[in-house]
């Protein structure tokens, strides 16, 4: 049996301005109604990134829309969500992270199932010449397949 993903939201900034070395799935907690929101689409990770603290892992910055059939108890939309890991891996990210230049950014929200889970990714910075060359070969590559098309 295949495991169907249906993705919520994806984060294609993390993808311009970080080299993404490794990723990892996560659950995420949630409270109340934000599992209603997000089959709605109400999510948002372009600002958001994971941190490490007191040994669990939290997202910070994602913002989740308030459910409109909800009450008036409806969560911040902005709060810290704990990330669901393994202890392992918490540690293996942990000394990732202190290293110089490393960062954990969440690059993808999907249902696996009727799970929430997020992909995060230890990625490193890129500089300013770094995102130029990419864009560079963004280009190279379109006009190649531009030009293949024509004929």
């Amino acid at each position: 049996m295949e495991k169907e993903v249906k993705v919520i939201a994806t984060n294609k900034k993390a993808y311009h301005d970080f080299f993404i070395e490794d990723t990892y799935e996560a659950g995420i907690q949630l409270v109340g109604s934000e599992v209603k929101s997000l089959r709605n689409g109400g999510l948002n990770l372009k600002d958001s990134f994971a941190i490490v603290k007191n040994g669990e892992i939290f997202l910070v910055g994602a913002h989740i829309s308030p459910y409109k059939m909800g009450s008036c108890f409806n969560p911040d939309p902005r709060r810290d969500r704990r990330l669901l890991l393994h202890k392992k891996e918490i540690a293996k990210l942990r000394g990732k992270v202190e290293q110089k230049g490393y960062a954990l950014v969440v690059t993808k929200a999907y249902f696996k199932q009727s799970l929430v889970k997020v992909e995060l990714a230890l990625a490193k910075g890129k500089e300013a010449h770094d995102k130029r060359q990419a864009l560079k070969e963004k280009q190279v590559e379109r006009d190649v397949r531009r030009a293949l098309a024509d004929y």
